[in-house]
Formats: C-alpha cells, structure tokens, sequence
C-alpha cells in the first residue's frame, strides 16, 4: 500500500471482527477436506470501506477501501505482500511479470500475464491505457499525484504499445528502479473497456478512453472519469455534496465486471458486505467457499463478545481483553483462556509509520498553532514526553514497537538505521520543560504555558509568536479504539505536567481522515492522529514528507527533506541520510506502532499465515480443514 497505501493505517491495534454463520456441508467417504459455506472477516471500529472504483482522491485513499475491498475485486498491476512475510512485489499474485529496465533505467517494459475479466474479455494492453489516460486526464483528482514532484503521470513521458501483452513506458529521466517498482507500479489498476463509458445507457466501450494513445483522449477519459465516480459515490463537480451511489454498489452491472477472485453480491452502507468467488478468476489460489463476508463495528468490544460466542472465523483481540503480557510484540503471550479452544493468537505486524500530524499551515488560534509547530525546540519538547517503552507495556502489553522515525523498526528489515533505532528523543520531562523555558515560555505544570519572551533570537519564542502566546491545542484522534484512546489520555496528562494543554476530540475514521487533510492557505485543524501510515516495499516517503504532496497531511517542508527524499527515487542511494533526518527534525509526533491486530484466527480456518506485513487481508488464500 503505498502513498496513502502507503496507506492511511485504520487506528491503533485495528480491531475487527468476523461473523462466522458458516455451515458446514458434508465431506464424502475418503476424508476429504470440508468446505464450508461462508468465511467471514471484521472490520476495524467505525470504519467501513465506502469507495469502489480504483481510481480515487486521497480522502478514498486507504488500506480498507484499497486492499481490503477494491483488490479483491479489481487486481492493481503489481502486487505486493500477500500471505508473505514480507512486503516487497509478489510476482505470483501480479497480474504482470516484474518490470525489465533499459536505457539507464529510463525504459519500463511490462509484459502482462494472462488473465479474463469476468465477462469474459481478455485482459490487455487497453485496460492498462485506461487507467493511465484517465491519470493523466484527471490526474489532480488522484489522491498520489504529486504536483512538482516524482509521481506518475509527471514521471512518464509516453507510454507505448508493443502489442496487446507488452506495454513499454518511457520516462522522464533515470530513476532507481527499486523507487520506481515499489513506489509507482503498486497503483495502476487495469479497468475493463465496459467502463468505458459516459452514461448508464451509453454502450460500453464508447467511451474511447482505453483505446487512445496514451494522453491524447483527455476529454474524453475526463468524462467517463465524471460518470465512474459518479456510479461510485462521488461527484467530482460538488466534492462536498452527498451521493447516493453507495447502495448500488453491488447491482450495478459495472461493478460486477472483475478480474479479481472475488465479486460484490451485497453491499451496505454501514459496511456491511459480502463476495462470491469470481468462477473465471484467471490467478492462483482460487477460493474454496460459497461467500465471503466483512462485516463492521463501532466498538471493539462488541467484537470481543463475537469473538466470546463463536461468531468469528477471523477476529481480533482487543488490548483490554489480553490476559498476559507479550514477550515480544512479534511472538504473542498466552490466550485469552475463553478463546484459546477455538482460536490461534498471532500478532499481526504491519510494515508502517505511527504518529500523530501537527498541522504546519493551521490557522488555529489565530494563526499562532503553526508558528509554534515550525519551531523544533517545541516538537522535541513534546516528544521528550512522550514515554513509549511505558506506553507499549502498559497499554500495548508489550504488543506494539517503538517508532521514531519514517521506516519501521518492526518487521524488520534493511533499511532501519542504528540512528533511528537508538531514539533520537528520549522521554525526559526535565529536558522537555528546560526547552521550553530556554525558548521563552513560562512554564504552567498542569496549567498553559505563555510565551514571556517573543522574539527570533535563540532563546525567544520564535518567529510569528506573540507575547501571551499560550500553548493550547486541539487534537483529533480515531474513536471506536480503546487502546488509542488510553494512549493519547496518557498523552495528554504528560504533555499537561510540562504546561502544554492539548484538548481532545474522538471522530470516525472518515471524520479525522477528512479533516486532516493538507492545506497550503491555511485551515482550523491543529493535531491529528488516526494510526499511521503503511509502506510498501521501499520507505521513502515522498508523499508524506515532501513539499506539495497531496497525502503530506500536515504540509511539513523544508529544502533538505526534499532533496534527500528525492535522491532516494533517482539514483541507487540507502535511505540513511533522509530517515536520519526526518527522525531527527519530528515531521510528525512519532507514537508506539500498535500491531495491525492481536488476530485471533479460528484454528479450522487455514491459508492465513503469514499474516501480511501490509496489513491487507487476502480471503482467497482461506480455506477450512477437514
């Protein structure tokens, strides 16, 4: 998942749960395996998947409309992770060979495997043009454009067809073909020509948006873009208005054309979903069962009585419900004693960020918010209190790993630095308190801290910041999770002790995501934190750190970022330098990243480990034992 997949992470220990209503039918003589009717799989609390086409802005952009919903229906061109142990591209579940690169890594050859869509149409050179001539038509409606930045379609400079299997895209300049692969080759989604439409009544493939040469149809790809998100729940001429496409998702006949190995055959708007099995799917591991069912929770707790009354094939332990403490956040403690008959504990760890986004361009509290954000005295002040060894035991009961910077610690993997790993800013309330004061602030422990000092010099308050200026913020989190909430109250409290007050506010999923987003002219937002951030197979951060980025949620910028960020999508350099420095200058407000789950799976129910590190479920691996 990257850019956004690198994906929004849906909370802290996401928590769902899976209805289990399976029915099993009876195996003939010779023991043969048992197929059950249904397999079922939760969602995480308050959040639901609410977006289909996969094609979408970035409020759309995340793990559980993209890899928990549109992937099992629609396959991007590459995959990556997938029941693996690790998140780099899958080539058996990719829907292409892996890319060749030629002429000093300025030429891309794909050559695509054969698969069908559903209606029985070849899968070919026109379903990939499809998506890159609507990208370039409509390419700021796409939630990983990058304006000014490396990002398809600026990275590409013609796209050419050899013949209907090979496709050969030239690019701009030379790139590093590790950036290029894990970074931009996870999003093209190959849509069928029946989507290639300007109305309902229209025939398909009258669109002539699949069929063009690639950006020389953009008006006609702008208007079957307008119609698809339309169908799908959003109307790009009034972004802000309601549409009541969601219902339709799973009897409009463009939705029921796939090449995924699963189809839509219910869909409801509170989240409530259920797939059959695609019987022309053309990949590997075909499903074994009759139906398969997501169903949504406001609570986590509502899932652990599920979970209690045998409900659940595949559900998710709530933190408050582990009984024993974790040795290792990768090797999970004893089970639940009233699970451990039917289900396997297993830790589910995610290759992905956790923070909370201070919002550089706010315009709260009349406009001092983000004159204070710009001052690194005052990030590091804030991460000086924040304790996550004391945080991963005492509200993650040793199932979560420290984060304190832009690549994951845990998993692990090669591109960690020894800098990052050592925690730049320890937890210290004297430092973080001798900071503030060295800076001009009057220090109010359990009060509000007042700057007493403006100024610009290096021990004033800092630029923009008036006399009086009190340190006061409001903060979004994601509801419905109890563990993020126990850790943003323990938060609070300790931020309070050094006098920062920090107002707490709990909002869906869809709420914080929706209002944290970046504005370059300034709005009200001030703190968010909604989970985190998934990678795929090489960190670079480019659409969260950089400047202008669309998924950079709290508009962080500086020069240097920006150059070492882009070093490493060019040329074939470690990512050291850039993960050194974004630890060291606090982009973000680095928090313990909490597993994907603590999944409970039942011990009938095989095909699931390893669970994936970019945290995406794939049911069509599933599969009941005898």
């Amino acid at each position: 998942m990257k850019e956004m997949t690198r994906r929004v992470t849906c909370g802290l220990a996401a928590v769902g749960i899976a209805a289990m209503g399976s029915v099993a039918i009876a195996s003939p003589q010779g023991g043969a395996a048992v197929t059950h009717k249904v397999v079922s799989w939760a969602e995480p609390p308050s959040s639901v998947p609410d977006y289909i086409l996969p094609f979408y802005g970035g409020a759309e952009d995340t793990i559980l409309n993209l890899y928990d919903f549109q992937s099992l229906m629609f396959r991007s061109l590459y995959f990556f992770g997938g029941k693996t142990s690790t998140e780099a591209l899958n080539p058996t579940l990719s829907i292409a060979q892996p890319p060749k690169y030629s002429d000093n890594d300025k030429k891309v050859t794909i050559v695509l495997k054969h698969y069908r869509w559903s209606n029985g149409t070849t899968l070919d050179d026109a379903n990939v043009m499809l998506w890159f001539n609507m990208l370039h038509a409509e390419k700021t409606n796409y939630g990983n454009y990058f304006p000014g930045g490396l990002s398809i379609p600026t990275t590409i400079k013609s796209v050419t067809v050899k013949n209907p299997t090979t496709l050969i895209f030239t690019l701009t300049q030379s790139v590093n073909p590790k950036w290029f692969t894990d970074d931009q080759l996870w999003e093209p989604v190959p849509m069928p020509l029946a989507w290639t439409k300007t109305s309902t009544k229209a025939a398909a493939g009258s669109g002539g948006c699949g069929t063009a040469p690639y950006g020389t149809a953009n008006a006609k790809c702008a208007a079957v873009y307008r119609y698809l998100s339309q169908q799908a729940g959003f109307t790009p001429t009034h972004p802000t208005k309601s549409n009541d496409a969601l219902p339709t998702y799973a009897t409009n006949p463009l939705w029921q054309v796939v090449d995924g190995p699963l189809h839509l055959t219910s869909y409801a708007v509170t989240g409530l979903l259920t797939m059959a099995p695609n019987s022309t799917y053309s990949g590997p591991n075909k499903p074994k069962y009759k139906e398969f069912e997501e169903k949504p929770f406001t609570t986590s707790s509502a899932e652990y009585d599920a979970l209690v009354s045998g409900q659940v094939d595949f559900g998710y332990l709530p933190t408050a419900d582990v009984k024993a403490d974790a040795s290792t956040p990768v090797k999970g403690g004893p089970n639940n004693p009233r699970l451990t008959k039917t289900f396997d504990l297993v830790p589910w760890n995610g290759f992905q960020i956790s923070f909370t986004a201070y919002n550089f361009k706010s315009n709260g509290d009349g406009g001092e918010a983000s004159k204070i954000f710009a001052q690194l005295y005052f990030r590091q002040a804030m991460q000086r209190l924040v304790d996550q060894p004391l945080y991963i035991k005492a509200v993650a009961k040793g199932y979560a790993a420290p984060d304190y910077g832009p690549v994951p610690i845990l998993p692990k993997n090669p591109y960690t630095s020894k800098y990052e790993e050592s925690n730049p800013y320890p937890y210290s309330p004297s430092k973080a308190v001798a900071l503030l004061k060295s800076h001009g602030w009057k220090i109010e422990p359990h009060g509000t801290d007042t700057c007493i000092k403006p100024g610009t010099g290096s021990h004033d308050c800092g630029k923009g910041i008036g006399k009086g200026a009190k340190l006061s913020f409001d903060m979004l989190y994601l509801s419905g999770t109890p563990e993020l909430a126990t850790l943003v109250t323990a938060e609070f409290s300790s931020w309070s002790k050094a006098g920062i007050q920090v107002s707490p506010r709990a909002e869906s999923f869809d709420s914080v995501v929706g209002t944290a987003v970046p504005c370059p002219k300034g709005c009200s937002w001030e703190l968010a934190d909604w989970g985190g951030y998934t990678d795929t197979g090489f960190p670079t951060e480019p659409v969260v750190f950089s400047t202008g980025a669309y998924t950079n949620y709290g508009s962080f910028s500086t020069p240097t970022a920006d150059a070492l960020i882009r070093a490493t999508q060019l040329t074939n350099v470690t990512l050291t330098k850039m993960e050194n420095y974004l630890s060291e200058q606090l982009p973000v407000l680095w928090e313990p990243k909490f597993p994907v789950s603590i999944s409970e799976i039942h011990k009938g129910l095989k095909g699931v480990l390893p669970l994936d590190p970019i945290g995406q479920i794939t049911p069509a691996s599933w599969h009941w034992s005898s």
